[in-house]
């Protein structure tokens, strides 16, 4: 006999997996119809399907799962990537990143204070908005600064424990549930 969560999570999985189907059939039918005609394939249109398909395949796997996405935005790549790799042992769903980028839903940000320095105030309120966990190198006061700045749910100077880093990332998720 099936739980209610367990039938709840059931629909939810089933209805977003109807709808990214349903999507990934009209960005192949775009791209058939314009490899027929010979012409360019609508670039912008495409990309939005990607990106509706993309949340999509979010919503299914927060139907399955309460698996934490991460993105971690750092300047030095192969750190990104070992943080990744630990923060992945630890089961969260991680993406290492050298460039800042819009969180999807449900996504936590992990970014290297150096990759905030020097961004306008718009790109500083996208940061915001994401209440992002700063890591970085610096302690001095300027830097304190500017993760305040950008409302950092946690601030953790390098070189980062990933267990630390762990439980700072669980923190941010439970302040916004």
């Amino acid at each position: 006999m099936a739980s209610d969560t367990g039938s709840s999570r059931s629909a939810e999985l089933a209805s977003a997996l109807h709808r990214l189907r349903s999507t990934l059939a009209r960005l192949k039918g775009e791209l058939e119809l314009a490899e027929e005609d010979g012409s360019a394939p609508p670039a912008a249109r495409l990309l939005a399907d990607v990106d509706e398909a993309l949340a999509f395949v979010a919503d299914a796997e927060a139907a399955v799962g309460d698996t934490i996405r991460v993105l971690v935005a750092d300047d030095d790549v192969k750190l990104a990537e070992i943080t990744v790799r630990g923060l992945r042992r630890r089961g969260f769903d991680a993406e290492a990143s050298e460039a800042l980028r819009l969180t999807m839903s449900g996504e936590v940000m992990v970014v290297d204070l150096g990759l905030l320095q020097g961004l306008n105030e718009s790109a500083l309120d996208e940061v915001r908005a994401a209440r992002p966990v700063v890591v970085t190198g610096a302690t001095d006061r300027a830097s304190r600064d500017l993760a305040e700045r950008v409302d950092a749910s946690d601030y953790l100077v390098k070189p980062v424990d990933v267990d630390a880093l762990a439980r700072a990332i669980r923190r941010r998720v439970e302040s916004s549930a």
